[in-house]
């Protein structure tokens, strides 16, 4: 297992592409049914699907569970990251 950019351990565990656990979550940045965005000890993180919905949050664990068809998951760079939060800035003021 390797240790994010804050030392902390990440686990991301799929089933059947209709349950994500993802532990080392910080923030819930966003979410409605087609995209989750999160912050986690290994970066920001952007789970995407339909009929997505948040079946467990305990950010006192740090844990997120996601439930729904999920189609893709991907780590954030630095430049992707800034424009989904500048976007969600702006949906927001």
């Amino acid at each position: 297992m390797d240790q994010g950019k804050s030392g902390k351990v990440q686990d991301v565990r799929l089933q059947n592409r209709k349950l994500m656990d993802i532990t080392g979550v910080s923030q819930v940045e966003s979410f409605d049914s087609e995209e989750f965005l999160l912050d986690t000890s290994c970066g920001p993180l952007a789970v995407r699907g339909h009929n997505l919905h948040m079946k467990n949050l305990s950010l006192e664990h740090g844990l997120v569970t996601i439930e729904g068809m999920i189609d893709s998951f991907v780590y954030l760079d630095g430049k992707a990251a800034a424009k989904s939060k500048g976007l969600l800035g702006k949906l927001f003021r």
